[in-house]
């Protein structure tokens, strides 16, 4: 099993799983084989079957049974018996997969790419402060753009403009971390706490919805 990185605190709990298997391998791992090979028929690309059954090989990691995955209209998934919220992300390599019992939660996951600066001008505000980590700020703009992807998934609110709606409040990138950030989007203007972790291949990124509003 692929299992990469995984954390377990007092009300969630997360998982990377590094997509190395086969469509063979992962199938074999999961239980009710017959619901997932139907369920692939959906797929044409190979690659979307491996990162659709990686993420629900990791779920069954975490939770230990079969959970079907179903989801809002909006995109946002949800567990079909209820039983968690959950939120899942991919990128090149790796899928990310955050679940609680108590709060609606949100999970990011980006590749290490320069590309990032080609696209930094869509989401950064003139407010927010590129602070390098060793030397590269590229570990900066990938954090924010990040962030922000887990805000939006923990807002309820439709038409977000990353640039004009969230802002990330200032912070120099560690390892890891914790940053403040608020949106002003709805009528709540909430604050997040964010959580990172660096890594050479990518950036997590997550939050757990305590619904903090701004005073």
């Amino acid at each position: 099993m692929s299992v990469y990185l995984e954390h377990s605190g007092k009300s969630l709990k997360w998982g990377i799983w590094k997509m190395e298997e086969t469509i063979e391998d992962l199938l074999s791992i999961l239980p009710e084989r017959a619901y997932y090979e139907k369920e692939l028929q959906r797929f044409n690309a190979p690659h979307r079957k491996l990162e659709w059954l990686s993420v629900r090989c990791l779920l069954f990691h975490l939770l230990g049974s079969h959970k079907e995955v179903c989801y809002e209209s909006n995109g946002k998934p949800y567990l079909a018996d209820r039983s968690r919220f959950i939120s899942i992300s991919h990128t090149k390599g790796y899928v990310a997969v955050i679940l609680s019992e108590v709060a609606g939660v949100g999970i990011d996951i980006e590749q290490y790419s320069k590309r990032v600066h080609k696209v930094a001008h869509k989401y950064m505000r003139e407010d927010e402060p590129v602070n390098s980590y060793r030397g590269d700020d590229t570990w900066s703009l990938l954090l924010h753009w990040s962030a922000k992807e887990v805000m939006f998934k923990c807002m309820d609110a439709s038409e977000v403009d990353f640039r004009e709606h969230l802002r990330i409040e200032p912070f120099i990138p560690q390892e890891r971390g914790v940053f403040l950030a608020y949106e002003y989007r709805t009528e709540l203007k909430r604050y997040f706490e964010i959580h990172y972790l660096l890594h050479p291949d990518f950036v997590l990124t997550w939050q757990i919805d305590n619904v903090i509003t701004k005073n």
